[in-house]
């Protein structure tokens, strides 16, 4: 009967040659999204003229006028619209949802970039058309849609297996110190051998985090799932509906100081504006212990006919599986702690790779060297 190191090595091998090109597509598209939003800015200067000094926030004066430019520029009568506030004094970028059914963040939307003073549109593009956006769709589900993400989320934790694997194999069984040796003067087999070894060793416990936690994001039903067995169901985010819906709603400024009072001392991240007559405002705002910059957890929702706080969840007095739920972004795209791990992300996300071609040469360097020696045996016997 094989060994547990035989069967792992078997495992180890073909599920490197079949899964390893996915880990290294998400992994490297994953790199290069650390960053994107500058990347972005680089590879598409805005023009603005005289320099903004300060950037939109709760109290910025701009908002209205920012409103009517973005009806203007598009009149659909049933589309939605979501300002970002990023803290930058420079152009504001937005999301422009088509009348058509979507579903959140990863529907299909129109991007735009307004003026500082809300009065010009300044760059518009289609959501997966341009650079950044397309290498975050390959990233997301690979260009295929709902299909793509159950690819990536099952995809992605076989390849636990292959990391599993791999320590399995490596797990010395005396010597420690050769096991963690790197022999530098050793043939070419050997030196591939040791560098796929230490590439893999040293990176595995936080590449397991970074896909375990991207598993958990592409998959959130079983996510939920998974947090409710082991501590409780998440907090449903509330759904409320404008009281009494009319032809006229209230200015954005005074519906943002209504939210604005329920969660004092919160930043302001994101404003969504519907048009039609059911949905309120909703303002996803990050409350202290949120460890999200760009997309918190929390919201306060506003009737726009009234003006009225409709609902309010803070993320800080929700229950222990939203609060461990909201930590999977930032750990996996790295904004954790900063600049600090958004590099160390990146390093990561070649890693995969390195140990995809060293695993690849080792692999066709030990069967042209069987081949070899199959060969010459033959050729003895004859």
């Amino acid at each position: 009967m094989p060994s547990l190191r035989a069967i792992s090595r078997q495992i180890h091998l073909w599920s490197g040659l079949s899964l390893g090109l996915l880990l290294a597509v998400l992994c490297l598209t994953g790199a290069a999204l650390v960053f994107y939003i500058e990347i972005d800015s680089a590879l598409n200067p805005l023009e603005l003229g005289e320099a903004p000094t300060t950037p939109l926030s709760w109290e910025s004066s701009v908002w209205d006028d920012l409103v009517k430019t973005a009806r203007d520029a598009y009149p659909d009568p049933k589309g939605a619209w979501a300002f970002e506030v990023n803290g930058i004094a420079g152009p504001i970028p937005a999301r422009f949802y088509p009348s058509q059914e979507h579903d959140g963040h990863h529907s299909a939307r129109q991007m735009v970039w307004f003026s500082p003073d809300g009065k010009q549109v300044l760059r518009s593009d289609t959501w997966g058309q341009y650079t950044m956006s397309w290498i975050y769709e390959l990233h997301m589900h690979l260009l295929t849609g709902e299909t793509g993400r159950l690819v990536v989320g099952w995809g992605g934790l076989a390849t636990v297996m292959l990391l599993i694997s791999g320590l399995i194999n490596w797990w010395p069984r005396g010597n420690w110190l050769k096991a963690l040796s790197f022999k530098r003067k050793a043939v070419f087999i050997r030196r591939l051998r040791d560098l796929h070894k230490h590439a893999g060793l040293w990176s595995a416990p936080l590449l397991l985090l970074l896909i375990l936690t991207g598993v958990l994001l592409a998959l959130p039903g079983v996510k939920n799932q998974l947090l409710t067995t082991i501590l409780l169901a998440p907090d449903q985010l509330p759904q409320p509906a404008n009281v009494q819906p009319s032809d006229t709603p209230v200015p954005l400024t005074q519906a943002l100081d209504a939210a604005r009072a329920v969660v004092p001392g919160s930043r302001l991240a994101f404003v969504d504006v519907p048009t039609d007559s059911s949905s309120p405002y909703r303002m996803r705002v990050q409350v202290t212990g949120d460890p999200h910059y760009r997309f918190p957890g929390s919201f306060v929702f506003v009737d726009r006919f009234s003006g009225k706080v409709l609902a309010v969840q803070d993320i800080s007095k929700r229950n222990i599986s939203t609060r461990v739920s909201a930590w999977f972004r930032p750990i996996h795209d790295g904004s954790i702690a900063g600049l600090g791990t958004q590099i160390l992300a990146i390093v990561l996300g070649i890693l995969p790779t390195v140990l995809l071609m060293t695993g690849f040469l080792y692999w066709r360097e030990r069967r042209n060297r069987k081949k070899q020696t199959h060969i010459k045996i033959k050729e003895v016997n004859r």
